[in-house]
């Protein structure tokens, strides 16, 4: 970054080593009126080595991953906000498909964690090495699977939908609120439905939350965590006689927090006959959901529920980041 320079916005990255651990510092920076803002990413290196599960996958969603990992061309999506984990989901697929006879590559933006066996670029907008013009690139580079760091618009969605279509497997993020309306979004970006009906095989959305701390964890009747987290009432329709949730008291291990680490809620939509036909038509958001929910597909409260039951999480953490659905069921 340019010390001298303070009118316009830059981005930078900084290693550092604390108590033996390799960690990694992203800088954005922006000018504002009061002057320059920054914020900072931290990055441990650690979480390059995360499975599956350690992200919050059950063994279901797992083995459906790992099932469509294994064909020969199409597309994973994994949506979300900024920040939600999208890009350590990705990588932790990649992990089970690096292998030395497979040419995995990657556009990024920035590379976050690198690992060892994977060709990874970096996107240099000063240089014109965009998404779009890095992926025409990577496509003639003989690839077995791509991962491209993020879909932002039509041009590289276009050309991804089409290398899943021409014998790659796609690996990329898009930003949507949940899995549901990714495929409308695509379509309006200049998609078309049936390349993108042709080529998706599982969309992934997901939301990070706290976990609970394993040292200071401790039983809390349903009614308590639900006044606690300043829920609404409704939220007592979710849980049976034999439900308990849980939360920490906070000590030295989670520095008087309660929460030590975090986990991701997840919602899956996977590309059935029925969901093909649907996407071919244009479809809503309401349409693909409602078609989705029918199929069985959990939403993220959901999930997020069964984490809270089983001590994972609290009523509060799960609250804040996913709202109950609107007509809801035990």
């Amino acid at each position: 970054m340019r010390i001298d320079e303070h009118f316009v916005p830059q981005d930078g990255a900084i290693t550092r080593e604390v108590d033996g651990r390799k960690i990694d510092l992203r800088i954005a920076l922006v000018p504002t009126v009061y002057g320059e803002k920054v914020a900072v990413r931290l990055l441990n290196a650690y979480v390059q080595d995360y499975t599956l599960t350690d992200i919050g996958l059950s063994e279901a969603h797992c083995q459906m991953l790992q099932d469509y990992s294994k064909k020969p061309f199409g597309m994973i999506l994994s949506v979300g906000p900024t920040g939600s984990g999208k890009t350590t989901t990705l990588y932790a697929l990649l992990k089970l498909l690096n292998q030395p006879n497979v040419n995995i590559t990657t556009m990024e933006d920035p590379v976050e964690y690198k690992i060892d066996g994977i060709n990874q670029i970096q996107v240099r907008e000063a240089s014109n090495l965009t998404f779009a013009r890095g992926l025409r690139s990577i496509v003639r580079q003989d690839p077995n699977i791509i991962l491209v760091g993020e879909i932002r618009d039509q041009e590289t969605a276009e050309i991804a939908v089409n290398a899943a279509l021409t014998g790659h497997l796609m690996l990329s993020t898009f930003h949507a609120n949940d899995a549901a309306t990714a495929i409308p979004r695509l379509i309006d970006m200049g998609v078309e439905p049936f390349l993108l009906a042709s080529t998706m095989e599982v969309v992934i959305a997901q939301r990070l939350v706290r976990k609970i701390c394993g040292v200071c964890r401790y039983s809390l009747p349903v009614a308590d965590a639900i006044k606690a987290a300043e829920a609404h009432p409704d939220l007592k329709k979710y849980f049976g006689p034999g439900d308990k949730t849980y939360a920490g008291k906070g000590c030295v291990a989670c520095s008087d927090t309660g929460y030590h680490g975090r986990m991701a809620l997840f919602e899956f939509i996977e590309m059935t006959p029925e969901m093909r036909d649907l996407i071919i038509t244009n479809p809503s958001t309401p349409q693909v959901e409602a078609l989705a929910r029918k199929q069985g597909s959990g939403s993220m409260f959901e999930d997020g529920l069964l984490k809270v039951k089983n001590g994972m999480t609290t009523v509060e953490e799960l609250v804040r980041v996913v709202e109950p659905p609107r007509k809801a069921t035990k």
